[in-house]
């Protein structure tokens, strides 16, 4: 299975990809984890380009298109790589997180992130994809205590609306691979809401086993 972690800023999900994981293992199930932007040298070179500070502005089509050439290297070394072995990926963000910071935040085109989605990922796509949703408030001023913030988390507070908005139209949209948790609640309750979900993802584990 292909498994994508979405959210925004200061939302918990490195601290519950990690217990996914965890919980995963227990039940024998292989899987990686892994991130985007980044996931190979090239990719987390990409991502640098991307987050760092720099004198000269990147356009927002120059952002969108480094998106998509990070993840095209990201799918070719090792996302489509550890499917075919039958290993589980887990991946913090992926597509979805394009339409929502790209499309959302930056007012880029659906369908033109649409076409970039179909040429570089063919019809790969997550099975299922847990966004972790909070208030902006709640999310920035966690993101706030991490230390210093990158490039795009120095956004205004509009924009990072516009990537929740995003989010959960997306979640609408596709509520057959979304699973919503509300990330503004303590640790211990979201990883209770969590709790079904991971069992969804066992059962799926049984089921293809058996096939």
């Amino acid at each position: 299975m292909f498994i994508t972690i979405e959210g925004g800023e200061g939302v918990g999900k490195s601290t519950n990809i990690a217990y996914i994981a965890d919980q995963l293992s227990d039940a024998n199930i292989t899987c990686i984890v892994t991130r985007e932007p980044g996931g190979t040298p090239l990719a987390e070179d990409i991502r640098q380009l991307l987050l760092s500070d720099r004198d000269e502005a990147i356009a927002d089509n120059t952002e969108l298109l480094l998106m998509f050439a990070s993840r095209a290297q990201h799918i070719a070394g090792v996302i489509e790589p550890a499917l075919a072995r039958g290993d589980w990926v887990i991946c913090d963000r992926f597509t979805d997180a394009t339409y929502a910071y790209q499309g959302g935040g930056r007012g880029l085109s659906e369908a033109k992130i649409a076409n970039l989605e179909q040429w570089v990922q063919e019809d790969l796509r997550p099975d299922i994809t847990i966004l972790f949703d909070a208030p902006i408030t709640v999310g920035m001023s966690r993101a706030g205590q991490r230390g210093e913030l990158d490039r795009i988390e120095r956004e205004r507070a509009a924009f990072f609306e516009n990537v929740r908005n995003c989010y959960l139209m997306l979640a609408e949209r596709h509520s057959d691979r979304f699973r919503t948790v509300d990330a503004s609640e303590t640790l211990g309750r979201v990883q209770a809401s969590l709790q079904p979900i991971i069992a969804e993802m066992k059962h799926q584990f049984l089921v293809r086993s058996k096939t």
